[in-house]
């Protein structure tokens, strides 16, 4: 059966091409920030949130349903030399072929941001190095392209959405894991975004949108209490709750299936980005065999 899962998803993604986002994790401590000499980072300003919640609110071919609260709606049009094949098979594969991987802790963000400067640039530089060149970020290499050169139309829940090749399979893992595993929590999706051409973090650090391998889901449904206004003022950020899970409309059997699959979400950051998640596993370590 492995030969025809392979071959499958051969056919639905492109040639392999070459960078991650920036995980998300809480901020260094007040006592870190004004130690001397030792190169932490600064506080840095919550992700930036451009566009306020409209779950009515539809975009075009690159976002997908809905903008992302990070994007500017006028950002998910940009072509940008993006791949415009089909999309891969929402089934071409299933969980039997996918390896379970955690993020690696060194693009975490609550991990780098304590680690100072230098933490940052090696995740930034991963990134790099494994994704494509943002402009600004990292050292481009000898023919560098950027992250938009190596984007894939493709689905999640039945909407459409453009993430880099490279963790479309573990998409596909993550989608079957929520088939498998969340069927007594049925959830519809209404939203998703996912690529975004403009860096909509502060302080030197780069979202992981920039580079293809994050995603929003419903944005006006799940709240990031810890983001600008708007995102911070909805009533789910200032109703009682015992956890994030509380604060959002998405399962938890979602996050599960997200996080065995090598996604992080920045519901567990400073920020309680609850519709985020992030690709921070290894991407050449998705599928067995590889």
């Amino acid at each position: 059966m492995r030969p025809f899962l392979y071959a499958a998803l051969a056919l639905s993604l492109p040639a392999s091409g070459c960078a991650a986002s920036a995980p998300a994790a809480p901020a260094p401590s007040s006592a870190a920030r004004a130690a001397a000499g030792t190169g932490a980072i600064p506080a840095l300003e919550a992700e930036t949130r451009f566009t306020a919640p409209d779950a009515g609110t539809t975009t075009d071919a690159v976002a997908s349903a809905a903008p992302g609260p990070s994007e500017a709606p006028h950002e998910a049009s940009a072509a940008d030399g993006s791949d415009a094949s089909p999309p891969p098979s929402a089934r071409s594969f299933t969980s039997a072929v996918c390896n379970e991987q955690a993020p690696q802790d060194f693009l975490v963000r609550s991990n780098f941001l304590k680690g100072g400067k230098d933490a940052l640039e090696r995740a930034i530089q991963y990134r790099t190095d494994t994704y494509g060149y943002f402009k600004g970020f990292g050292h481009a290499g000898r023919d560098a392209q950027p992250p938009s050169a190596y984007l894939v139309s493709t689905t999640f829940r039945g909407l459409p959405i453009k993430m880099h090749r490279k963790v479309v399979p573990a998409l596909r893992c993550v989608e079957d894991e929520i088939e498998r595993a969340c069927a007594d929590h049925p959830y519809k999706p209404q939203a998703l975004a996912g690529i975004r051409f403009r860096n909509t973090y502060r302080g030197g650090e780069v979202t992981n949108h920039i580079f293809g391998i994050a995603i929003d889901i419903d944005p006006a449904r799940n709240s990031c209490c810890g983001c600008v206004k708007p995102w911070s003022d909805v009533p789910a950020c200032t109703r009682p709750s015992k956890t994030e899970y509380d604060r959002m409309a998405m399962p938890e059997c979602w996050v599960h299936a997200f996080e065995r699959y090598g996604f992080y979400w920045l519901g567990h950051d400073r920020l309680r980005d609850t519709m985020h998640f992030e690709f921070l596993g290894d991407p050449d370590h998705i599928l067995k065999g590889d």
